[in-house]
């Protein structure tokens, strides 16, 4: 079969022209409604009455023409034209004549698009919707750039809501939306620059949380009909950016507030998507719960910035991981042991920003650094790798996957004496005395060796009853009995001084010899039981 030439695809060309009549005819009536203003030309009254005629012209136009044969795309264009026009029309007389007050000019605004609207599902048509949604939000900027423009475009959001349930139109999606949430972003953005601006934060507060509440509740709606429908829930998505950005125009405890509130109504509604008896009740699919997950934490995010400083924000990171920690063990939930990873691991470069290895290892750094909030943090650091380890081993206990387990141990032993060693410095240097530094050094070597200590053991006590947990326990405890060592000989011996090291010997020493002895023992009554169960069966 021959390729047709474009230029005789018939319904290519005319959806193209009719697309660029939209256009042209739309920018005409803006040019009416404002330019003819701006240049003085007619009056006010014959300026929004011509508009207002010319657009029910089209639209009675588009009707006509919308029934004969091979009018489909004429008619579209001609109502939607019409349609749109009648909105810049009422966006005019709300805006720049002030003939209605804002609140009874929104109303007339959502009842011109709710009729576009409604003719477009009558007519079983996308285009027509999204024709008129589109020339509507791109031109209003053109009629006016205040705050009340924000609210003109959040009526076309929310006036395509009832379309959406109805049909399963995803272009009109993003369309009703992207507009909407384009404009608050650029508006508060123009406001954080702009200190005459700040005047309006507030309305800017309300244009977010009326962005975000009609995408939630829009989102809501169409999911519980079309559990699939994943342009709904990216489009939710979209929608929360301005209430992410909005606490930049607050001061710093106001904006944590902000974004505080913001996080905690995500995170249940994400709570709800993940207890399976709630998300049948309500339900909500999965991808919707992420969504509201992962914004919700950046918000939590933004609290936490804003009501910390640089060195308490590690502790209300690490708390944050353990919430998401507790919630991902008990709910086996990979989205909230996701969100805790990334949390743990915002929290452990803000933390080694301030406790980084030269401050602990310099005590004229350490004593200008640390403190009882880098010990506090510390604590928490190991309360994280424990919740953590405890974490993963609810998943592998499901998956089965004992390897991934006995790998995480390396990691986690790697952090948690790091973690021990800050928060032993941080303790010393905290009290004050002289020797803060080089205790609290000798106290982190001694409890290494002490954590390596109870790791042997306890592996030698489950020789016989576990031999992969023996394993992984004797691997651990021979691996930061190497790591005390070399700590003891390398730091300690050049760095340490007095009583102090020689503390940090005998102790290590001590335990040394103490869980050598009893790995010796272990091993002979293992290697006997051995050796006697191989004569009973000789016998």
């Amino acid at each position: 079969m021959p390729h047709t030439p474009w230029w005789q695809q018939e319904g290519m060309i005319s959806r193209m022209l009719a697309v660029a009549g939209v256009g042209v005819t739309l920018i005409g009536v803006v040019m009416l409604l404002v330019l003819a203003a701006q240049a003085g030309l007619f009056g006010p009254v014959p300026r929004v009455v011509a508009g207002a005629v010319f657009s029910a012209a089209l639209v009675a136009a588009g009707m006509r023409v919308f029934g004969r044969a091979g009018g489909r795309v004429g008619g579209i264009a001609l109502a939607a034209t019409g349609i749109a026009g009648a909105y810049l029309d009422v966006v005019a007389v709300s805006a720049i004549y002030d003939w209605l007050y804002p609140p009874l000019g929104l109303a007339v605004a959502l009842a011109v698009a709710a009729g576009g609207v409604g003719l477009a599902m009558q007519w079983k048509s996308q285009p027509l919707a999204v024709l008129v949604v589109a020339g509507a939000a791109v031109l209003s900027p053109v009629v006016t750039t205040e705050v009340v423009l924000l609210a003109f475009l959040i009526v076309l959001q929310l006036a395509c809501v009832p379309v959406q349930l109805d049909r399963d139109w995803p272009l009109l999606h993003v369309v009703r939306t992207l507009p909407a949430v384009l404009a608050t972003l650029l508006a508060i953005g123009s406001a954080v620059f702009d200190a005459a601006a700040h005047d309006r934060v507030y309305r800017l507060l309300a244009a977010a949380v009326a962005v975000a509440v009609v995408g939630l509740v829009g989102n809501i709606l169409v999911v519980r009909r079309r559990p699939g429908d994943l342009t709904a829930t990216i489009t939710f998505g979209l929608a929360t950016l301005p209430l992410l950005a909005v606490p930049a125009l607050f001061a710093r405890h106001t904006g944590a507030i902000v974004a505080a509130v913001f996080a905690v109504v995500l995170l249940l509604f994400a709570a709800v998507s993940t207890v399976s008896k709630l998300r049948e009740l309500v339900r909500i699919p999965g991808h919707v719960g992420l969504v509201a997950a992962v914004a919700g934490s950046f918000a939590l995010l933004e609290a936490c910035i804003g009501v910390t400083e640089v060195q308490t924000l590690p502790i209300a990171l690490f708390l944050v991981t353990l919430g998401f920690l507790g919630m991902a063990g008990q709910q086996r939930s990979r989205v909230a042991a996701g969100i805790a990873a990334a949390f743990a691991a915002v929290g452990a470069l803000v933390y080694l920003a301030t406790v980084n290895p030269e401050t602990l290892a310099a005590q004229r750094y350490a004593e200008e650094q640390l403190g009882i909030s880098t010990a506090l943090a510390a604590v928490l650091a190991l309360a994280v790798v424990a919740a953590g380890v405890w974490c993963v081993r609810k998943f592998a206990t499901r998956t089965g996957a004992e390897t991934t387990e006995s790998i995480l141990w390396i990691p986690a032993s790697v952090v948690a004496l790091y973690a021990v060693t800050a928060a032993t410095v941080s303790v010393g240097v905290a009290t004050g005395l002289p020797d803060g530094f080089v205790v609290g050094h000798s106290a982190a070597t001694i409890l290494w060796m002490a954590a390596a200590t109870g790791a042997l053991l306890f592996g030698l006590r489950n020789l016989a009853r576990s031999a992969p947990v023996a394993k992984l326990a004797l691997g651990s405890g021979l691996l930061v009995t190497a790591a005390a060592l070399a700590k003891l000989f390398l730091f300690d011996l050049a760095t340490l001084d007095g009583l102090v090291r020689v503390a940090a010997f005998l102790v290590v020493g001590v335990l040394l010899l103490t869980v050598g002895t009893r790995y010796a023992r272990a091993f002979a009554e293992a290697g006997g039981a051995t050796r006697d169960s191989g004569d009973t069966a000789a016998h």
